[in-house]
């Protein structure tokens, strides 16, 4: 009798033992290893610009246009444990049906690749490459880009329309995607905190309580800044034999300190590459990600005058300026860096798809939007080119309101990575900093990167105060997404993190 209770016990030990390994939380370390790639975007003609409600043609290249590539991966002694691949763009945003054609290209090209770990983001430069085109007829009216489509004049022959450019553009990243992933070998990471000024907010308010884009902050009305801006610069290391050889900034600041000009330019991010290749390595790998920052910019909204002061005294420019600010930075964290070197890691990779509520279009707002279009309808070739572009988006407005009757969700494509007590987690908006400072705070992660103009462009993702307050990126106009939906959106981010972090 006691033997056989001995053996029950052991059996029952044996499977309690089994069970509780089969429901172990903790995530598997794998040794890491990592490629880098980069290919030239810029296109071989002029083409329309991106980024302003009026029409420009390119003329120069101010400086190139590129795309950057990381892939990562990390591997047992058995198998694969997890697989990401990350592509910043000098571009104003990414399109859903870009990154579906740039999937397809590299389901063919790295067959072991799974396509939907791959993420690709924008750094929001106001001087790339259009990526809508006016002939465009399959308009989703939730793809709010597609509503930014300029008219070609008659009389530039020789400008590249931008469909044609967006398959080269498609073709380009899918290139530099599968060369980063054949390009992998074992290496090291770091990461660090560190913090540079160059976003600020851009929504002025009044004491009425209104709030303008770049209002005039010497108004007697003026009362403050709609928000605050982060400084956070959320810095990555990569390392091969003790050098660096690659790094991925997370800025909370989108790239356009020279947004209205008449060439190409990858804005700050070329000054930037170009003072961290002069300090640390020629062939210094850079991956520049946007940080949430929907309601910054670089531009200076209060005491202009000290600060052209500063800028005329170092003899910089202001995009050298924050190049010079970004290289501080980095070289603040690079020492602390050096001793936390790791390649045995946890890499976790999870990509969703959230519902989220729509803004609704109401039906007085559908009837203004309709009498504008019937009004122009006939007339768009004597529509001066920002009236076009208002005509088009008031047709976008009337096609979600009849969208929204059947379809009242957006279907919101998010990542989150997990690289050991770093977490990097994406949205597709230009997401307001409030939202990103709630999913930092809420995050259980020791340091979390909030990575925005991922996989989709629905523009603009407000508050509630900005809605309150009114103005150019707070308006339904101007976003698919009102403040129910980005409450929803961290909701979501901060699950699937603590999926991660369990």
């Amino acid at each position: 009798m006691n033997m056989i209770r001995t053996g029950l016990g052991l059996v029952v030990a044996f499977l309690a033992a089994q069970a509780s390994y089969a429901e172990d939380p903790r995530p598997k370390a794998g040794a890491l290893s990592f490629g880098w790639a980069t290919e030239s975007i810029t296109p071989p003609g002029p083409v329309a610009i991106a980024g302003q409600y009026h029409t420009r043609i390119s003329g120069d290249v101010h400086d190139p246009i590129s795309v950057t590539a990381l892939a990562l991966e990390s591997r047992d002694a058995n198998a694969r444990i997890a697989q990401v691949v990350w592509v910043s763009c000098d571009l104003v945003g990414i399109r859903r049906r870009s990154v579906d054609r740039i999937r397809r290209l590299i389901r063919e090209s790295i067959p072991d690749f799974e396509p939907d770990n791959l993420i690709v983001s924008a750094t929001h430069t106001h001087t790339a490459p259009s990526i809508t085109d006016e002939f465009e007829t399959d308009l989703d009216p939730y793809d709010f880009a597609g509503s930014w489509a300029y008219r070609i004049p008659t009389n530039q022959p020789g400008v590249i329309r931008p469909l044609e450019y967006l398959r080269f553009m498609e073709d380009k990243i899918a290139l530099a995607a599968t060369r980063a992933w054949k390009e992998r070998q074992p290496g090291a990471i770091s990461h660090g905190l560190g913090h540079v000024s160059v976003a600020r907010n851009r929504r002025a308010v009044y004491f009425d309580g209104s709030a303008r884009l770049y209002g005039d902050t010497k108004d007697p009305g003026f009362s403050h800044t709609e928000g605050t801006s982060d400084d956070s610069l959320d810095t990555l290391f990569f390392w091969r034999n003790g050098r660096m050889v690659g790094v991925a900034l997370a800025l909370y600041c989108p790239s356009q300190s020279v947004e209205g000009e008449l060439y190409l330019s990858a804005d700050f991010w070329f000054d930037a590459r170009k003072a961290l290749r002069e300090r640390y390595s020629p062939e210094l790998h850079i991956l520049p990600l946007t940080g949430a920052s929907g309601d910054q910019s670089p531009h200076i909204q209060v005491a202009k005058p000290a600060d052209a002061a500063m800028l005329k005294a170092r003899n910089l420019l202001y995009r050298q300026e924050i190049a010079r600010r970004i290289v501080n930075s980095v070289d603040d964290v690079l020492e602390m860096a050096r001793t936390q070197m790791r390649t045995n890691i946890v890499l976790q990779h999870r990509m969703a798809e959230v519902s989220l509520p729509v803004w609704k279009v109401s039906e007085e707002r559908f009837a203004e939007a309709i009498k504008t279009v019937q009004s122009g309808m006939n007339r768009l070739h004597a529509l001066p080119s920002p009236d076009y572009i208002q005509w088009r988006v008031q047709r976008t407005m009337a096609a979600r309101y009849e969208r929204q009757k059947t379809d009242p969700f957006y279907a919101c494509e998010i990542h989150a990575i997990r690289l050991d007590d770093l977490a990097m987690t994406t949205s597709p908006f230009e997401l307001f900093t409030d939202y990103s400072l709630r999913i930092k705070a809420r995050s259980p992660a020791i340091q979390t990167a909030v990575v925005q103009l991922t996989a989709d462009c629905p523009a603009y993702l407000p508050t509630e105060r900005a809605v309150a307050g009114g103005g150019y990126s707070a308006r339904i106009d101007d976003g698919v997404v009102g403040p129910e939906g980005g409450r929803r959106l961290v909701d979501e981010t901060i699950r699937i993190l603590n999926e991660l972090w369990k």
